[in-house]
């Protein structure tokens, strides 16, 4: 007897790229089931002029996927591990964490210039706090502009001279087919990504018996453990889009390495500490190193962000 299985995606390009992957992985895996997408507007995608940091951050692409799941409207959820805040809902699991896609972050530029290249002040567009003050760290004299809109509108934005240059995720670009378009990878010795930057997050609900094994099978077991480190950091250091925090993790010998930055809006200040941990440790250890990185001067940073919240 045919199952069925509803996906609950954004209507993004990129979003729908990822659902489709998902879907047709379900089925290559699983000919019985028969998966549709569900296509749902969130927040995120209706507010288009403001940084997301101005209208609540983390969560605003996911919250009415979530809703839907909760309400039985769809049987899983496919989001950008990116956009998922450090606390699930109650009664939602992360159920698989798929093979990571490249998790750095990049820059497009007019002309082909590296970032070491420009003159001061170069116009470089980002929404992104983490992207903008890592930034001005390495290059205080450029100019960081805000941008948002989907990946074509901001490459239009750049072709048609508002910008210099732009930053934005590897993954996207490699999933959409432009990768010709990237300028420069900009690896985790230049900038920290995002926590879960290039991973998927496929979310079910808890207890699902029918869902389960298909999650089993879409997992990746080196990709889960290094997002679990990364997001253990976020949940304890209780990062946000207000907040310009980043943590990377990646395996070497066996062992996870996690490399985390907490950084002033300015740039000025830029904390960044790693630590070494086993892979079934790294939940206590991505705490551990949200701790090492308030210790070290992230508690002052964070504090002066939300007095200047306040």
């Amino acid at each position: 007897m045919e199952k069925n299985i509803r996906i609950g995606t954004r209507g993004s390009k990129l979003a729908l790229w990822q659902a489709n992957f998902i879907k047709s992985e379900i089925e290559r895996l699983f000919p019985d089931f028969n998966v549709e997408l569900n296509i749902i507007k969130t927040t995120g995608d209706r507010i288009t002029d403001r940084p997301l940091a101005m209208v609540g951050g983390k969560g605003l692409f996911v919250k009415e996927i979530e809703s839907a799941l909760l309400n039985n409207d769809i049987d899983l959820a496919v989001h950008s591990m990116k956009d998922m805040p450090g606390e699930l809902p109650e009664g939602l699991i992360i159920g698989a964490v798929p093979k990571r896609e490249n998790p750095f972050d990049v820059l497009i530029s007019k002309g082909n210039c590296l970032l070491s290249d420009y003159e001061k002040g170069t116009k470089i567009g980002t929404s992104s706090l983490r992207r903008a003050s890592q930034i001005k760290h390495i290059r205080p004299d450029v100019t960081i502009e805000s941008i948002r809109g989907n990946l074509d509108t901001r490459i239009k934005k750049l072709n048609s001279g508002e910008y210099d240059a732009i930053v934005l995720a590897a993954a996207g670009l490699r999933r959409l087919g432009q990768e010709s378009k990237i300028t420069q990878y900009l690896d985790e010795t230049i900038m920290i990504p995002a926590v879960g930057q290039g991973a998927l997050c496929v979310e079910t609900r808890k207890n699902d018996v029918e869902i389960a094994p298909i999650m089993e099978k879409l997992d990746h077991h080196d990709t889960r453990v290094c997002v679990t480190g990364e997001r253990a950091f976020l949940k304890q250091i209780e990062g946000s889009c207000h907040i310009p925090v980043a943590c990377f993790g990646k395996i070497i010998d066996n062992k996870v390495v996690l490399i985390a930055v907490v950084a002033s809006v300015d740039g000025k200040k830029l904390i960044k500490e790693q630590i070494i941990s086993p892979m079934d440790q790294v939940n206590s250890h991505g705490q551990a190193l949200a701790d090492q990185v308030l210790e070290k001067g992230g508690k002052k940073i964070l504090e002066s962000l939300n007095s200047n919240d306040g």
